[in-house]
């Protein structure tokens, strides 16, 4: 990279750690974000040579694109963007994030994909690489970008790497060691247009790999089996929770069993798994499988797995407030995943849903409440959507509300001792919060605030 002049779009926490590698590594930078406000002096702050990085917001002239060899563009910016096309049709390479920190990586990396269960299985599988080797990263879509430790990485260093199908668009070289596909139902459809376009970009993740390599698939997922059948340049490793497998993870009298062609290995009981839910069994499985083929021990699986309490703002357990359990599922940003939240509730239910408009369908969601939710307490710009399927499908317990705080207060109000509260909203925050992790957040403020 040394003396090339690269475009970084988007000045976000993405972008500001891709300027902050390319400057390390001697390129120069053009910084463009289309948000003219931002504070020019809190971004210089980010990088200790600010003087090979020139700003540029709002727009960007033909001349300046031309300056620049390479984009790196930060996931959020849609690749039909008209920003993105004039930087295309002047000629100009276009990496993401995620391939620009495989150009410099030389650790070994297992990549994971999927609609719903990333973060928890990327979460699981860096806590059994660390418990193996305690410089091994956790990086990528679960909040930590790749590119700020991408070119310190070490021969056999172990990294896990969470993957959104916006990181894939732009992979060309990215070859992680171990991929996996968690799931595929629809999502990110205001991006990607139609469910084929979204699935096609989730499988770019093993499109790299060799027969030397390994891609975990979910055998139980319609979906990434059709998808897994169509491998031919990587080795499919299956995973099941429904089915006994030839060869692969699965379930038998409560164990989880790795079986291979010449033996098989029993890991521990599904008994021993801490993590609420079926999908949370998936998502062990998914991670047994990837840290075994990255060469990990099954004494340090075992016993990782068996530590291992979750992630936040996954049916996280908040508290206990005059008999009603509080549940913080704010990670629940589309209706599959908010499907699996709710079947992991054990009692009555007051749900907390609705938020940024991604175009999803809510129909299956609604019929999996299953009598199960007494009460459906709505907000965000999904809301009167929400409010309308769910009536459609005869459920008709539905209150609006105008903030997160008011939806707890509303809660609190009409819990019985020994129901559930259960923020899940199935849509992202992004027209209320910056972030699930701020709606999550705010949700926990709001609950320890109850009086018992």
């Amino acid at each position: 990279m040394k003396g090339k002049k690269v475009i970084v779009a988007g000045a976000g926490k993405s972008g500001v750690s891709s300027v902050g590698l390319l400057l390390r590594n001697g390129a120069d930078v053009i910084l463009f974000d289309q948000n003219e406000a931002l504070d020019k002096e809190a971004l210089f702050s980010n990088f200790g040579n600010p003087d090979r990085v020139e700003l540029v917001l709002g727009s960007m002239t033909p001349e300046k694109i031309r300056e620049a060899s390479l984009m790196v563009i930060s996931p959020g910016i849609a690749l039909d963007a008209p920003f993105v096309n004039r930087v295309r049709d002047a000629g100009v390479t276009i990496w993401g994030e995620i391939e620009l920190a495989a150009h410099f990586n030389r650790g070994r990396i297992a990549a994971i994909t999927g609609t719903n269960g990333k973060t928890t299985t990327t979460t699981l599988v860096g806590e059994i690489f660390k418990a193996f080797r305690k410089d091994s990263l956790v990086v990528g879509n679960i909040g930590t970008p790749f590119t700020q430790f991408a070119d310190s990485t070490q021969p056999n260093q172990l990294v896990a790497a969470e993957i959104s199908s916006f990181q894939l668009e732009t992979i060309q070289d990215f070859h992680p060691e171990v991929s996996a596909v968690l799931n595929l139902t629809p999502d990110h459809l205001n991006r990607h247009h139609t469910f084929e376009n979204y699935a096609d970009a989730k499988m770019r993740i093993a499109e790299n790999q060799t027969q030397d390599n390994f891609c975990v698939m979910n055998y139980d997922d319609p979906e990434v089996r059709k998808r897994a059948e169509a491998l031919t340049n990587v080795q499919v490793v299956y995973f099941s929770r429904l089915s006994e497998l030839k060869t692969g993870v699965y379930i038998r009298d409560d164990n989880i069993v790795i079986r291979e062609p010449e033996h098989e290995t029993t890991v521990l009981p599904v008994s021993d798994i801490r993590i609420l839910g079926t999908h949370n069994v998936e998502n062990v499985l998914a991670a047994v499988a990837i840290a075994y083929k990255m060469g990990i021990p099954l004494s340090v699986i075992r016993d990782t797995v068996e530590a291992f309490q979750g992630v936040e703002h996954r049916i996280e357990f908040v508290r206990k407030v005059g008999g009603v359990e509080y549940y913080n599922d704010s990670k629940g940003t589309n209706p599959d995943a908010a499907i699996k939240a709710i079947q992991a509730m054990k009692a009555p239910t007051l749900l907390i849903g609705g938020g940024y408009n991604k175009n999803s369908t809510y129909d299956e969601w609604i019929e999996a409440f299953e009598g199960k939710v007494r009460y459906l307490v709505l907000m965000g710009e999904t809301a009167q959507a929400i409010s309308d399927c769910a009536k459609r499908h005869g459920f008709n317990q539905v209150v609006f509300v105008d903030s997160l705080e008011e939806a707890v207060k509303f809660c609190a109000e009409h819990a019985r001792p020994g129901d559930a509260v259960l923020l899940s909203p199935a849509c992202a925050s992004w027209d209320m919060f910056k972030s699930y992790e701020e709606r999550g957040t705010k949700f926990k403020e709001y609950v320890k605030q109850l009086e018992d």
